[in-house]
């Protein structure tokens, strides 16, 4: 079950891993994607530490680590094709990690409470 993150971000459970997107709203706030930083793979992050950098054509914004954890993998066709996070940006995840704490998404929104705060 997908959770969500005041700051746009989709989190998807995945075994014991989280995989990390931005949602529908925030691609469209940013407009077209341009450029897409990643961070290394095997890297440790504390939660709200700056991961992303997207540049769009209307700003540049960090996406940071949602929870503390070990990056796994990265999504290294984003590197090539960054406007994918434009047209669909459920598939274009930006990287996979291992959380700290098993309980990490427990915090997180769902569905109904992220659409609220979207409007």
């Amino acid at each position: 079950m997908l959770k969500y993150t005041e700051d746009h971000e989709w989190l998807c459970p995945e075994g014991d891993e989280i995989v990390v997107g931005i949602t529908r709203h925030a691609s469209e706030q940013l407009g077209d994607v341009v450029f897409i930083e990643l961070p290394e793979e095997g890297r440790e992050v504390e939660a709200g530490e700056e991961i992303v950098v997207i540049e769009s054509v209307k700003a540049a914004s960090d996406i940071v680590a949602p929870v503390a954890g070990v990056v796994t993998a990265v999504n290294t066709a984003l590197a090539d094709a960054p406007g994918d996070v434009n047209g669909d940006p459920m598939a274009a995840w930006f990287f996979r990690l291992k959380p700290a704490d098993v309980g990490a998404l427990d915090g997180f929104m769902d569905e109904s409470a992220y659409q609220a705060l979207v409007g």
